[in-house]
């Protein structure tokens, strides 16, 4: 099969998953069982994709023009084709994890829930693979449509508020900000194409766009997008914790967060090119409004009892850490950015498996009523101490690789307050993350009405929430010692800059 041929079944197999789950919607075994084939499925055709893509193929798909120089097409590059293996390779695992936890607590509306977490997959690799700016667009919109009905899947009044603030600011900012920056780039550049170098520096050579104009529409594009969460464009992102756990796990780790800070490292890349943003300094303004963001979200957390909220705002924070790796453009900085795409996604769906295998075993949400916990569930909380080694940047979990070379990137630029910031905000991660572990294995657990009663002994969750857990923490392990490889994977987007 020609690469061409992988490239459209890659985007077709989604959306046939979308079919089969509304037509077996009546029959969840052989509906899951269709949802999981597809996510094997998908993930195998990826992997075929990748190996002639990190060989040097870069294999296009154009369907044709909307209107005159508005294109949809598709074309694959290492940075679009790390995130497809990441979104559907996350995919399989979530899907046995959601059918366990969808079952486990009885959830109604399953049909639409897998339905609609198959379009979620399909707008993270229309994205992925999009060619211009236009189809990164369209992605992006068709993934803040799909993602709704899973944001307020409980129908309750707090998730129809929570699914308000989500759709208020996403699609306001897309449409207020990142549609008029397309269309800047648009008027000012002639074309929309993805261009490894960038397509802006021609234009500020002809003096069709200033460097402070240039500034300007780099923050239409950070502010626009955003589902990068940058502050103060983030309170969809605690507001969305009304999903299921599933759902939270999509939105932050998978597919949406990522199609986030994807696309603002994809823009300052091949948009505005790494050389020209570092030889302007235009976005250095960026840089600290990200790292203002990695230490606020951090402080924020902290203050959190809820488990999901806590780590909510450590996705924001974390978020931060990639366009931070972007403003600071340097290819240190540009390749910590794009590692901690991988890093962050298995790290963190980890941590909301672990949340919502906790609720599913003990109804409990709150950090402060988890103690002894983990004499009870010791699988799920020694796969969150492991997942939190990640986030943190401490060996042997592969979050370390993309911090250092992101703070390689503020050494190299001499901005030695996002050094001083990178570090204040991974000590930040030890005192929210560290002692939830350390409360579940070391504190006393909590006694039952009756004095009498047998201790309760290991009660983890159904087995298809903990096996997902115990192999994305495993995971988080194993990018540790082949973080060579997503360097190597990189490499391209920097070398020729």
């Amino acid at each position: 099969m020609t690469p061409e041929n992988l490239l459209i079944l890659a985007m077709g197999l989604p959306l046939i998953g979308v079919g089969l789950v509304f037509l077996f919607g009546k029959l969840p075994n052989v509906r899951e069982a269709a949802s999981l084939t597809i996510a094997i499925a998908l993930f195998g055709i990826t992997c075929l994709l990748a190996s002639h893509v990190f060989a040097g193929g870069r294999p296009e798909w154009h369907i044709g023009e909307m209107i005159p120089g508005f294109e949809i097409a598709f074309t694959v590059e290492p940075l679009g084709m790390l995130f497809a293996l990441v979104a559907s390779g996350l995919w399989i695992l979530t899907t046995v994890y959601a059918a366990g936890y969808m079952r486990g607590n009885h959830e109604s509306h399953q049909t639409r829930f897998f339905a609609c977490f198959a379009a979620a997959i399909f707008a993270a690799l229309a994205a992925a693979f999009s060619a211009n700016l236009f189809t990164l667009f369209v992605a992006y919109e068709i993934m803040t449509i799909s993602t709704y009905p899973l944001v307020t899947h409980h129908g309750t009044r707090e998730a129809r508020n929570g699914g308000r603030v989500y759709l208020g600011i996403l699609l306001s900012t897309s449409v207020a900000f990142f549609m008029f920056a397309i269309a800047w780039t648009s008027n000012i550049a002639g074309t929309l194409d993805f261009r490894l170098g960038g397509i802006l520096a021609e234009p500020l050579a002809d003096g069709k766009i200033t460097e402070t104009q240039l500034g300007v529409l780099l923050g239409l594009f950070a502010f626009g997008i955003g589902k990068a969460a940058l502050m103060p464009f983030h309170r969809w992102l605690p507001a969305a914790m009304v999903a299921p756990t599933p759902v939270s796990a999509l939105l932050h780790a998978v597919a949406v967060v990522k199609v986030g800070v994807f696309s603002v490292l994809k823009v300052a890349v091949f948009i505005f090119g790494i050389d020209l943003l570092r030889t302007t300094s235009v976005s250095i303004w960026l840089a600290y409004v990200a790292a203002g963001t990695l230490v606020t979200a951090s402080l924020v957390a902290m203050t959190k009892d809820s488990l999901k909220a806590r780590l909510a705002y450590s996705t924001i924070s974390q978020l931060a850490y990639i366009s931070l790796g972007a403003a600071l453009a340097t290819p240190a900085s540009v390749i910590g950015g794009g590692m901690h795409i991988a890093m962050h996604a298995v790290g963190k769906i980890t941590l909301f498996f672990c949340a919502g295998a906790i609720y599913v075993a003990t109804h409990k949400k709150k950090i402060s009523q988890m103690q002894g916990l983990g004499r009870q569930m010791p699988f799920t909380f020694a796969a969150f101490l492991i997942a939190s080694l990640s986030i943190i940047g401490l060996p042997p979990g592969g979050g370390v690789w993309s911090k250092w070379f992101l703070a390689v990137g503020t050494v190299e630029t001499q901005h030695y307050l996002l050094t001083a910031a990178l570090m204040i905000s991974s000590l930040l991660n030890i005192a929210y993350l560290i002692p939830i572990p350390i409360r579940a294995f070391m504190a006393p657990q909590e006694t039952t009405a009756d004095p009498h009663a047998a201790p309760a002994g290991i009660q983890e969750a159904p087995w298809m929430c903990v096996v997902p857990l115990c192999l994305t923490a495993a995971l988080s392990i194993v990018l540790f010692f082949t973080a060579g490889s997503i360097y190597e994977v990189l490499l391209p987007l920097v070398s020729s800059q």
